[in-house]
């Protein structure tokens, strides 16, 4: 059940992520047509529905690997988060990029990644998995849920790209309609997660397409500037 003062967001879940006490989460769907709020607008609304169970921390997302430590004080640039505490809520804004959330239900620790083509080449997801095992996380207890972005279906890139992921990377690319690759930032981001030591059966995903899905998601490859963005969040709530 949606506590009531989430009842102004539309989430998608994870079911791996929910069955996990205490735990507070969600990929969040938009409300309105693009400009129906500011981006401002938007943070504050998903941040006070969020409140009561603790308060969302926000960066100012640079398409790099650094991985920042909550609490801080404003919006520091970086591409990824961890927190230690109850009630500290780490927020990653995305409109096609794909929002990956992690989880130590046995330590109860939790980080969040922002990864669009360029922080998963740089192994942005990598980075948050190595933060929580350096603070004592075992990989193998981790929970990871990938959350909706933009599809292979969808994402077409130029031939540049492929270099950014080297040899090992060329099953990450697939022929596109118009004889441009297409890549899947998806499963960049799951190789990355397995090969830290990740269980397979501890990978979830939410697989929508943000340019697909119209009406339940924001696209920045689909709407242009004028896109707004989700909020995707995940933390332990305050005791």
């Amino acid at each position: 059940m949606v506590p009531e003062s989430r009842a102004s967001l539309r989430l998608a879940e994870a079911s791996a992520l929910a069955a996990v006490p205490g735990l507070v989460h969600g990929f969040e769907q938009r409300l309105g047509p693009n400009g129906w709020e500011t981006r401002e607008e938007g943070r504050g609304r998903v941040a006070a529905a969020l409140e009561p169970q603790g308060r969302l921390f926000l960066l100012r997302q640079v398409h790099g690997a650094s991985v920042r430590v909550a609490p801080w004080q404003g919006t520091p640039d970086g591409d990824a988060a961890v927190a230690g505490e109850p009630g500290l809520l780490l927020g990653i804004e995305t409109a096609d990029c794909l929002p990956v959330l992690l989880v130590d239900p046995v330590l109860r620790r939790v980080a969040a990644a922002h990864a669009g083509w360029r922080g998963s080449a740089a192994g942005v997801t990598a980075a948050a998995v190595r933060a929580l095992v350096e603070r004592g996380s075992r990989p193998e207890d981790l929970l990871a849920a990938l959350g909706p972005a933009i599809g292979p279906c969808c994402y077409e890139v130029g031939e540049e790209l492929r270099a950014a992921f080297g040899p090992q990377g060329a099953s990450f690319f697939r022929p596109g309609p118009r004889g441009r690759p297409h890549l899947d930032v998806r499963a960049v981001n799951e190789r990355q997660l397995l090969a830290l030591g990740l269980r397979p059966e501890r990978l979830v995903h939410v697989a929508d397409c943000t340019h697909c899905q119209a009406d339940r998601y924001h696209s920045y490859r689909r709407d242009g500037r004028g896109a707004g963005r989700m909020i995707s969040f995940v933390g332990f709530a305050a005791v």
